[in-house]
């Protein structure tokens, strides 16, 4: 009796605990709080397999509740043979005809989102003056990092995407090395980068990111692609469209301060000058799309993460810089440990400097 219910106080306890529980996911990363049109389709789609699975489990352990009550031995008595329903017609045709029902109420909503989700015709659309209608966006995922250009505004940056909120925005995913996997998980499903075609795809965002604890959404690669896939993150920051406009604007201002400026250095800081001497090569600090072997740094100082998993301060860039392989192995930055610290203090303040949005 005893053992009984301390059985039954243990499932009250789960039970509970799987309620209270469900409540704890992050907005910025979680399937179950859908932040545009794209996810909540899919979260739909969830929600009605999840029903047809129930409701197939709620009927098969009713039926063998009854059968286990009815039909047991001490109400029976061990000679009771049951009625034998072998060849049964009505039967048979209600076990065909049910699982066939409960596939299509599943399958044509399946199919049907598969098309829409799936209808990217509107990417190349232009108005009169041969302007694109809809935002493009290129994604390159690299190990283990992820470049995001906008062919039509001239613009390239890295490890955050910003995008305007209440529109569809498209987006063609490539891969530079191995096969990654692009995926905003409370914005909508994961689809493939790969290294051989174009997979192309649009989501819809319709939440304001500053609005979240972290001031971002998070996204994640969703396909193994090396020792730290694990720490291969970006963040989304989503904003009405005057402010994507402003941002744009801001972004394109670095490229013509750089024509300005033509090759003047007499007013570079020191971190400046510290950076053109050891890092220029491979990392640029404006939003033109020339391209370099490393992530673009153009609006570093906005980002929420060092390195798309470490804190955003310059105590953790510089640790970054002095060792990446330990903190994020295979990855193909060089350390910089022939850098003094006051070197590293003065490129680590000049990089937290570079901001669009401040």
């Amino acid at each position: 009796m005893m053992k009984g219910l301390k059985k039954w106080r243990l499932f009250a306890l789960l039970a509970a605990l799987t309620v209270f529980l469900s409540g704890c996911g992050q907005e910025e990363l979680s399937t179950l709080l859908p932040a545009g049109q794209v996810a909540k389709d899919q979260f739909n789609l969830l929600l009605l397999s999840s029903g047809i699975m129930l409701l197939v489990i709620l009927v098969v352990v009713i039926i063998y509740v009854i059968a286990l009550v009815r039909f047991r031995r001490s109400k029976l008595g061990e000679d009771h043979m049951p009625e034998q329903v072998e060849g049964s017609s009505t039967l048979e045709l209600v076990w065909t005809v049910i699982p066939i029902l409960l596939v299509l109420l599943l399958a044509v909503p399946t199919v049907y989102y598969t098309y829409k989700l799936g209808d990217v015709t509107a990417m190349g659309a232009v108005d009169d003056e041969g302007n694109a209608e809809n935002l493009v966006v290129d994604v390159t995922a690299h190990l283990y990092w992820w470049e995001f250009e906008y062919p039509e505004l001239g613009i390239v940056t890295s490890q955050e995407l910003v995008v305007p909120m209440d529109e569809k925005v498209y987006f063609n995913l490539m891969a530079a090395d191995v096969k990654h996997s692009f995926w905003i998980p409370a914005v909508g499903g994961k689809l493939d980068n790969n290294v051989e075609n174009v997979n192309k795809f649009y989501l819809k965002f319709e939440e304001d990111s500053s609005k979240l604890d972290e001031g971002v959404y998070f996204g994640k690669c969703a396909e193994l692609c090396g020792p730290s896939h694990a720490l291969m993150d970006f963040k989304v920051k989503t904003m009405p469209r005057a402010e994507f406009d402003d941002w744009v604007a801001a972004m394109q201002s670095t490229i013509k301060d750089k024509e300005d400026a033509g090759t003047d250095t007499a007013a570079a800081s020191e971190g400046e000058e510290l950076f053109a001497q050891s890092c220029i090569t491979c990392h640029a600090v404006t939003a033109d799309t020339a391209k370099k072997q490393g992530p673009n740094l153009t609006a570093f100082g906005d980002r929420n993460r060092v390195a798309g998993f470490m804190d955003h301060t310059e105590e953790a860039l510089k640790e970054w810089m002095k060792n990446p392989q330990k903190q994020k192995p295979g990855n193909t930055m060089p350390p910089f440990e022939h850098l003094s610290e006051a070197e590293l203090d003065a490129i680590a303040g000049y990089l937290m400097g570079l901001s669009v949005e401040k």
